[in-house]
């Protein structure tokens, strides 16, 4: 009974290190699986079989290099995961507790319980100590949130590269009826992206995915076309230019690829003049971080405008001309608008 007992304590912990060979995302010939469990081909062929019969999706490729590969089945079956899956499977679900996806937060939550009940209490210590000493930026929760069914059917026409029309609310409330050939989702923050080829207006167009409501059936299949280089960058500049409050075009006398390095494509956008000469058309909600911004070109540059940012550099640039070696006395009043001006050449 003993013998019995161990023989099929074994057969199992080898049926468990098969399942968690075959979740990989690849193909596993039958010589591969052999040599990582340690047993001959024929116990394999035997091991895949009980995996299907246990209701795993055990799908055999074939041709020259034939293997094994866990495909999808009708009923998600129990998953494996590793010490390091384990963990960044939980740290995702508390996260996704409090996204900007409607309807997610209470899936993940029951899915977050189930895996904390079975985690092994050294898998838990990290979690747990990970959570402990991260500090989260509370969240805005006036943010938008999206619909899940919406998100899904966004994202499949964006795969099977159907044509799509929808119903959309752009600022002002106002509803537009849109034809597009969607490529991509991009979530920023809180904020989700549709990236599409508008085709009444013959260009790329951006849309908040919140505004958005698709219109069912679909369109017709589309050819793709050539994306910019950058989707998220492309997004990141636009969708920043769309919500400025105050914008400037600032000639930098640096290279455009410098200048590149040091500003986020969000911050703005780079048109190379020369070899040594660029334009930055940036922007901000107010003339103190645009101000930030080109403190941290590291290069001399030329602005015309807006008068508030001129107005603001030139308050900066009489601010650090003072010698911080000799501070001005405590019931000394703010400098005159005057003398701010002074030091500041006109234009």
């Amino acid at each position: 009974m003993a013998c019995e007992s161990w023989a099929m304590l074994k057969t199992s912990a080898r049926l468990l290190r098969l399942l968690s060979l075959l979740q990989l995302p690849r193909d596993w010939t039958g010589a591969e699986l052999a040599q990582r469990l340690g047993v001959s081909g024929r116990t394999v062929r035997t091991d895949v079989q009980r995996l299907r019969d246990l209701g795993y999706p055990v799908v055999a490729t074939r041709g020259n290099v034939g293997g094994y590969r866990l495909g999808a089945g009708a009923d998600l079956p129990p998953l494996l995961l590793d010490d390091d899956e384990a963990v960044a499977v939980t740290v995702g679900l508390r996260t996704a507790t409090g996204g900007a996806i409607a309807g997610i937060e209470e899936s993940s939550l029951r899915a977050l319980a189930k895996l904390e009940q079975v985690l092994p209490s050294r898998l838990r210590r990290r979690v747990s100590t990970l959570q402990t000493y991260t500090v989260p930026v509370p969240r805005d929760d006036t943010g938008p949130t999206v619909d899940t069914e919406v998100l899904t059917a966004l994202a499949a026409v964006c795969r099977d590269r159907e044509r799509l029309r929808f119903d959309y609310a752009d600022h002002s409330g106002a509803a537009t009826l849109r034809a597009v050939e969607p490529y991509r989702l991009v979530s920023w923050g809180r904020r989700w992206y549709l990236f599409a080829w508008d085709l009444d207006r013959d260009e790329w167009r951006i849309f908040r995915v919140d505004r958005i409501r698709p219109r069912i059936p679909t369109g017709p299949r589309f050819a793709p076309r050539e994306l910019p280089d950058d989707v998220a960058a492309y997004v990141s500049s636009r969708v920043s230019a769309a919500a400025w409050r105050y914008r400037a075009r600032v000639t930098v006398h640096a290279p455009a690829e410098v200048v590149g390095e040091r500003i986020s494509p969000a911050v703005g956008v780079v048109e190379r003049v020369d070899e040594h000469t660029c334009v930055l058309d940036t922007g901000a909600d107010t003339v103190e971080t645009l101000g930030a911004y080109l403190g941290l070109l590291d290069a001399d540059f030329d602005v015309t405008g807006p008068p508030e940012l001129v107005a603001h550099l030139r308050r900066l640039t009489t601010r650090y001309a003072l010698d911080p070696t000799h501070p001005r006395p405590a019931s000394a009043g703010p400098p005159s608008r005057r003398h701010e001006y002074r030091l500041m050449p006109d234009g």
